[in-house]
């Protein structure tokens, strides 16, 4: 009965543990970062709530409630802001001014919506590199804005899948998207500013689809999937949006590989034709000496040389004789 309690309590405190590691969203730190919490749909909300988490502790940054002054504590006071916060309730992201690496942690948005109850987002923010650098593309897929487009996973046949995680990765935040485990038959309802459509099953999880798809869908998609063997693979698809059957974006990378092509075959030939003419202007000084050697000794030659050139045979000869008046004999 003990060991049977005590891992009663295992599991309590493993699914504790697990519960408060989960994010939705992970952000890179910077010194104004923000943090985006946005409510999907159109229920009325009546009060926001930002607290961080620090282990077991919970400290309250802000609390705002329409109509009424916002608090926010004193030691975020005139470190954070709401941009938003005129532009409609909905939208209630944290924004920060200078922040550190005190900032690091988990951050929680808990929002009261009547009558559901209410909705709470999860964000880590997360000491790292552009999280798009981190995630190289395995391959493309192309469509125009308004339709519904489907990312797939590309798994191996008849691999055991236990568990899919779908996500957005961008340059300063990833997001969770759709998360389905066949073992323990639980599904993630997304906090994803967008809507997407999934299912958790068999068949369809390695799928999910972008209803309407817009310019601001346009980026990197990641597919985390995990099998029953504990083996894991990733795969990352990049959304491009055409515009009337041209890619913008795609023809500007052709034509910077292109540009950049072009100059490297030009300079390369550059190079090429200097180290030419610097050959030669290296070999003409040894040329010249014996080249002038060869025009001295077959010009020069002794004055009393028998041997006259064709060219001397062929000049005209002139020579002066008096002239002779042509006065006819006389007879005798």
């Amino acid at each position: 009965m003990a060991y049977l309690t005590l891992l009663l309590a295992i599991l309590l405190v493993h699914k504790a543990l697990c519960e408060a590691t989960f994010w939705d969203t992970a952000v890179r730190l910077s010194e104004t970062m923000t943090l985006e919490c946005v409510y999907p749909l159109t229920d009325n909300l009546t009060q926001v709530e930002w607290n961080k988490i620090n282990g077991t502790e919970t400290v309250t940054i802000a609390v705002y409630i329409p109509n009424h002054r916002m608090h926010i504590h004193k030691n975020y006071l005139h470190r954070v802001h709401f941009p938003n916060s005129t532009v409609g309730f909905r939208n209630m992201s944290l924004s920060f001014y200078n922040a550190s690496e005190t900032d690091i942690g988990t951050y929680t948005c808990l929002l009261s919506i009547f009558p559901s109850g209410l909705w709470e987002k999860k964000i880590k923010v997360v000491q790292s590199d552009s999280f798009a650098i981190l995630a190289p593309s395995d391959g493309y897929l192309y469509a125009e804005p308004g339709q519904n487009v489907t990312l797939s996973c590309q798994l191996p046949r008849n691999w055991p899948v236990q568990q899919v995680m779908w996500e957005r990765v961008q340059p300063h935040q990833v997001d969770i998207l759709a998360s389905c485990n066949l073992s323990q038959g639980t599904r993630y309802t997304s906090k994803y500013l967008r809507k997407i459509w999934s299912t958790c099953s068999q068949e369809s999880m390695q799928s999910v689809v972008i209803p309407n798809a817009t310019a601001a869908d346009f980026g990197l998609y990641r597919c985390r999937s995990e099998a029953s063997t504990g083996e894991k693979e990733t795969f990352v698809i990049r959304l491009i949006l055409t515009d009337g059957g041209t890619n913008k974006h795609f023809i500007l990378l052709i034509a910077g590989g292109s540009v950049s092509l072009l100059l490297i075959i030009l300079i390369i030939i550059i190079i090429i034709f200097y180290n030419r003419r610097r050959r030669r202007q290296v070999r003409t000084p040894l040329k010249e000496p014996r080249d002038k050697q060869s025009k001295v000794a077959t010009n020069c030659r002794s004055p009393t040389s028998p041997i006259h050139s064709i060219d001397d045979d062929k000049e005209d000869i002139y020579v002066n004789y008096p002239t002779f008046s042509r006065r006819p004999k006389p007879r005798f």
